[in-house]
């Protein structure tokens, strides 16, 4: 079934969201950065991107592993339905903090969208 293997490519999709944000303190040198922050916002930063981290884990794991579950069932199609928004909030949220100038923010951006697609097409084929 097409949308069983969309839900692996999406599995993969989070997974490498998830390698991406383990980088986070290297690629945008936070160790510096947040360092300007007093300690509640510096602590809260990592937080939230651990737990982030931790949902794209989870996300892969159910996508792949529980993909015949989430495209028959009721509540597998409402988690999709979820998941597709919270990649449609993120794109919005990526033009509203970061417009659309400029190569990484439209690749982002792109992706965001990617991903929102990604999980309503097994509500279709």
């Amino acid at each position: 079934m097409p949308g069983k293997t969309i839900l692996i490519i999406g599995g993969l999709f989070h997974f490498g969201f998830a390698f991406f944000h383990l980088f986070f303190w290297k690629l945008f040198s936070w160790k510096e950065d947040l360092a300007t922050l007093n300690r509640v916002n510096r602590a809260v930063m990592q937080i939230l991107n651990l737990c982030l981290t931790y949902v794209f884990i989870v996300v892969g794991v159910l996508s792949i592993v529980y993909r015949h579950e989430l495209v028959a069932t009721t509540l597998g199609n409402a988690l999709l339905v979820a998941i597709a928004v919270f990649w449609f909030l993120r794109l919005v949220q990526q033009i509203i903090f970061f417009g659309m100038r400029g190569r990484r923010t439209n690749i982002f951006s792109a992706l965001f969208f990617i991903g929102g697609v990604l999980y309503l097409l097994p509500l279709w084929v």
